[in-house]
C-alpha cells in the first residue's frame, strides 16, 4: 500500500526545464549569504532550500512536483558548490603544502 502511494507521487515528479535558472541563482544567493557575517554557515542550506521551494512554487504553481523541484534545485546548487570546493579549492590547498 505504501509502495503504491509513493509510486503515484514519484510518477508526478519530473525536473522542469524552467528551473534551470534557479540553480545558478541559488548558488549566487549562497555565495552572498556566505559573505554575510550575521548568517551562520548551518543556516545557509536551509535558506537555500526554502528559496528553491519558493522559486519553484512561484514558477510552476503549488503542487507536489513543484516542491520536489525546489528540493532538486537546492540540492543541485549545494552539490555543485561542494564539488567545486572539494575538487578545486581543497586540491589547490593540498598542492601548496
Amino acid at each position: 500500500m505504501v509502495t503504491s502511494a509513493l509510486s503515484g507521487i514519484f510518477d508526478q515528479i519530473s525536473v522542469h526545464p524552467q528551473l534551470v535558472i534557479v540553480v545558478p541563482a541559488l548558488m549566487i544567493l549562497g555565495y552572498a549569504l556566505k559573505r554575510t557575517p550575521k548568517v551562520q554557515d548551518w543556516m545557509i542550506i536551509w535558506i537555500l532550500l526554502g528559496a528553491g521551494i519558493l522559486a519553484s512554487i512561484f514558477t510552476l504553481g503549488l503542487s507536489v512536483s513543484s516542491i520536489a523541484n525546489g528540493f532538486i534545485a537546492a540540492g543541485a546548487a549545494i552539490t555543485t558548490h561542494q564539488a567545486y570546493k572539494q575538487s578545486v579549492v581543497e586540491r589547490s590547498n593540498e598542492q601548496k603544502e
